[in-house]
């Protein structure tokens, strides 16, 4: 673990360098921000965490997914700046995100926001940890309004409000860092429809899984990694008696937006 922390804390040196200023930034595809500072973060993990673990396969958002993590036993799965649009903004609400998979399930987790000098790390069985302290989640007192995190472009595009009328809602950037926020015990749960990847939560879940939170898709299943598709339809994760009752009112709300084929209809449609 030593190692990987070292490799993550020069990557977030990278990233400081940069923050607010991160140069030329173009759209991969619509909507999906990438900067030359997430390409070097890239390769300076991939040279850092390849020499540590060569037999380790990978899949980062930022590299081509060359098909040998099918095969292998270990795969680093990466995202070099997990939060773009606010990195390059200059908010401080970004991680750097590396997480060791074996199997369908992560094994270890670094995740840094350089921004703040959070380093949330877990390891399997062993816990998880922020700045070294350890991380137990915590269930809303009673009575108590629940303390929702969102992504704020879904948030203007659905209205979670009414799903959730008693629940005190917020929104901050990256996905991973909202994650590792509700195992620090600041939010209670996180909340998406969104479709997310593998190097979007696999360090994330772990760290919220070893502070005792349980993170599924939106219906409630298993999030299992290293698939051949790597994608995930939406994240509910919370401390376990919350979880349990964001799953009921999703799959409540979820059967109620669903169109012909099963698929959750646009708010936009469903307005129109």
């Amino acid at each position: 673990m030593p190692a990987v922390r070292d490799a993550v804390r020069a990557a977030g040196r990278i990233a400081l360098g940069d923050f607010g200023r991160p140069g030329r930034s173009w759209e991969k595809s619509p909507g999906q921000l990438v900067t030359e500072t997430d390409l070097a973060i890239n390769r300076h993990l991939h040279a850092a965490l390849g020499a540590l673990l060569p037999v380790a396969a990978w899949l980062s958002e930022e590299s081509v997914d060359d098909g040998r993590r099918h095969d292998a036993d270990l795969v680093w799965v990466i995202d070099p700046i997990d939060g773009t649009r606010s990195f390059a903004a200059g908010k401080p609400e970004f991680t750097i995100s590396v997480a060791l998979v074996a199997g369908e399930q992560p094994v270890l987790a670094s995740l840094l926001n350089p921004a703040t000098g959070e380093h949330f790390e877990a390891l399997a069985g062993r816990g998880a940890t922020l700045n070294g302290r350890a991380l137990t989640v915590r269930e809303p007192a009673p009575g108590a309004p629940a303390r929702i995190v969102l992504s704020a472009g879904e948030r203007r595009t659905r209205d979670f409000q009414a799903m959730l009328p008693e629940a005190g809602l917020s929104t901050i950037g990256s996905l991973a860092y909202k994650m590792a926020l509700v195992a620090a015990g600041r939010f209670d749960a996180y909340f998406s429809w969104r479709y997310s990847h593998d190097w979007d939560i696999a360090a994330a879940m772990l760290v919220l899984a070893e502070a005792g939170g349980m993170v599924s898709d939106r219906s409630g299943g298993a999030l299992l990694l290293n698939r051949p598709a790597p994608r995930h339809a939406g994240l509910l994760a919370a401390p376990p008696f919350l979880h349990r009752d964001l799953v009921a009112r999703s799959l409540r709300a979820l059967a109620s937006v669903a169109g012909p084929d099963g698929t959750v209809l646009p708010t936009a449609t469903r307005a129109g």
